[in-house]
C-alpha cells in the first residue's frame, strides 16, 4: 500500500498536476525572458487552410515540423518518466504514445481546415470519431495499452485551463456553481439509485455506484465510490460504461439542442457542465458549441473592419459578441463541472462510507473518518485553482489589466498554454475512442441501463431548466467577465 507521502509521486492525480503546473512555470519564463516567440514555435498549431496546396500550408509544414518533433519528445519525455515511477515500462508506453502524438498532430492540422471549420468539427472532437472508428474497426494491439491513458491526459489539461480562468471568476461564481450542482447531483443521484434498487432489485452498493457516476463524475466517481463502498468489480466497470455510453450519446445531443434553441455559450456551456457524465466528453461538448453570430452582428463587425462604425453600433457589438464566443462555453463548463461538481466525489464517498457501515455491512465493526474526503478528494482540482492564482498573480504583476497590456499577455502567455491544453485534449479523445468498443459495452445487460438512463431523463431537463432560466443571468454575465 502506497503511504500518504508516496501518492505524491504514484499517483495520476498528483501527477497531472505537477506537470500541468510545470508547463504553466516553463511558460512564464520562457515569456519572462523574452521568449515569447520561442514559446509560440514550441506550443505549435496549424494555421486556418482551406487546401492542402495552399501557400500557408506548404510554409507551415516545411518550417513547423522540426518543433512538431520538439514537442514529442517533450510530452514523451515527461509523460514517459511519470509513467514509469507510476509503475509502467517505458518500452511499453514509448511506442503506443509515439502512434498517439503522430495522430493527434494530424487531427489538429485537419481541424483548422476549411471544411472542418464549416462543420464544427473541432479538434477534440474530431480525435472522439477518428478514434471511434478505428477502435471499433480494429482492436488495439497490446503494445498500446500503456499509452491510452485517458484519465492522465484529461487532468493535466485541466490543470492548463485553470490558467485561462482567472481567480477571481472562480470566487465569484464558484457559490453558484456548487449550489446548481448541488441540485443537480443530489436529485440525479436519488433517482439513478432509487431506480437500481427499487425498480430493478439490485444490491445498494451498485445503486449507489450508479448514481455517483451519473451525479459526480463518471469514471472517477465510479471508482473512488465503488471503493468507498465496496462494490464489485464488475459492478464498476459496468458503471464505467454506460457512463461512457450516455458521456458520447451528450457530447452531440447537447450542443445540437442548444443550437437549435439558439443558447448563447455561456448557458450552453454551463448546461454541458451540469449534464454531461464526463470531464473528457464535457469539454468536447463544449468546445463543439459555437452558434453563428446573427448577421446583424456580422455587418457591424464588417463596418468595424471599414471603420465606418457608430459609436452605439461598436456597444452593441462589444455587448452582445461575446454570448457567441466558444471560450465562454468552456470556462462556464468547467466552473460548473470541475469546480461545481468533481469537488463532490469526496463528500459523495465520506457519507456512502458512513452509510454502506451503518446500514448495509451492519454489524462490521468498520470505522470511517472524514480523511475519506480527502483521499477521494480528486487532486487535479487542487492544480486548477492553483494555476489560476498562478496566472491571476503574473497577470496583476504585468498591470494586465489595461486592454493593450493583457492583449499583450494573451496572445504571448496565455494562447500558447491554450495550445497545449489542446493537445492534451486531444490525446484524451483520441484515447477515448479508441477504447470504446461499443460491442464489449453491449455485454452488461439491460437493468443497469434503464436504470442510469431514468437519471439521464431527469438530469438533462434539470440542468437545462438550471442553466437557461434559474441561473440565466449569472452564466451571462460570465460571458462578459
Amino acid at each position: 500500500m502506497q503511504s500518504k507521502y508516496e501518492k505524491l509521486w504514484k499517483t495520476e492525480d498528483w501527477w497531472a498536476v505537477w506537470l500541468g503546473l510545470g508547463i504553466i512555470l516553463f511558460a512564464f519564463l520562457m515569456y519572462q525572458c523574452g521568449q515569447a516567440k520561442l514559446l509560440g514555435s514550441f506550443a505549435v498549431s496549424a494555421p486556418r487552410w482551406g487546401h492542402i496546396t495552399d501557400a500557408a500550408v506548404i510554409q507551415h509544414l516545411s518550417s513547423a515540423w522540426p518543433w512538431y518533433f520538439v514537442l514529442l519528445l517533450a510530452f514523451g519525455a515527461i509523460f514517459t518518466i511519470s509513467t514509469r515511477i507510476m509503475g509502467h515500462r517505458p518500452k511499453e508506453y514509448v511506442p503506443g504514445f509515439a502512434v498517439v502524438f503522430a495522430a493527434s498532430s494530424v487531427i489538429l492540422f485537419f481541424s483548422n481546415s476549411k471544411f472542418a471549420h464549416n462543420y464544427n468539427l473541432e479538434a477534440p472532437l474530431l480525435a472522439l470519431i477518428v478514434g471511434l472508428i478505428v477502435g471499433n474497426l480494429m482492436r488495439m494491439p497490446k503494445w498500446m495499452e500503456a499509452s491510452l491513458r485517458t484519465e492522465y491526459y484529461i487532468k493535466t489539461g485541466i490543470v492548463l485551463l485553470g490558467a485561462t480562468l482567472p481567480l477571481t471568476l472562480i470566487v465569484s461564481a464558484g457559490p453558484i456553481a456548487f449550489l446548481q450542482a448541488t441540485i443537480v447531483s443530489i436529485s440525479t443521484w436519488l433517482v439513478i439509485y432509487l431506480a437500481t434498487t427499487r425498480i430493478f432489485k439490485k444490491e445498494p452498493q451498485f445503486g449507489a455506484v450508479l448514481g455517483a457516476a451519473g451525479a459526480v463524475c463518471g469514471v472517477s466517481a465510479s471508482i473512488a465510490v465503488g471503493a468507498s463502498v465496496k462494490a464489485k468489480k464488475e459492478q464498476i466497470a459496468i458503471a464505467i460504461s454506460i457512463v461512457t455510453i450516455w458521456a458520447i450519446v451528450m457530447i452531440f445531443f447537447i450542443p445540437l439542442m442548444s443550437r437549435a434553441l439558439g443558447l448563447p455559450t455561456a448557458v450552453a456551456g454551463a448546461w454541458v457542465g451540469t449534464s454531461e457524465f464526463a470531464d473528457a466528453a464535457g469539454f468536447a461538448a463544449a468546445q463543439a458549441y459555437s452558434p453563428p453570430m446573427p448577421q446583424d452582428l456580422l455587418a457591424i463587425e464588417e463596418a468595424v473592419r471599414q471603420g465606418s462604425a457608430t459609436e452605439e453600433q461598436v456597444r452593441v457589438l462589444n455587448e452582445r459578441k461575446p454570448h457567441y464566443e466558444n471560450e465562454n462555453a468552456i470556462r462556464a463548463f468547467t466552473l460548473m463541472k470541475v469546480i461545481g461538481r468533481d469537488i463532490w466525489i469526496g463528500i459523495w464517498c465520506l457519507i456512502l462510507s458512513v452509510v454502506c457501515v451503518a446500514f448495509w455491512e451492519r454489524g462490521s465493526g468498520e470505522r470511517v473518518g472524514v480523511r475519506v474526503v480527502w483521499d477521494r478528494f480528486p487532486k487535479f482540482v487542487i492544480g486548477f485553482i492553483i494555476a489560476s492564482v498562478l496566472m491571476t498573480l503574473i497577470v496583476k504583476f504585468y498591470g494586465a489589466e489595461a486592454a493593450d497590456a493583457f492583449a499583450k499577455i494573451d496572445k504571448e502567455l496565455i494562447k500558447p498554454i491554450k495550445t497545449l491544453r489542446t493537445w492534451t485534449f486531444v490525446f484524451t479523445f483520441l484515447c477515448i475512442g479508441l477504447t470504446t468498443r461499443f460491442k464489449d459495452l453491449s455485454k452488461f445487460g439491460w437493468e443497469p441501463f434503464w436504470a442510469f438512463t431514468i437519471g439521464v431523463a431527469v438530469n438533462v431537463p434539470l440542468g437545462f431548466f438550471l442553466s437557461a432560466y434559474a441561473f440565466r443571468d449569472f452564466w451571462l454575465r460570465i460571458a462578459l467577465k
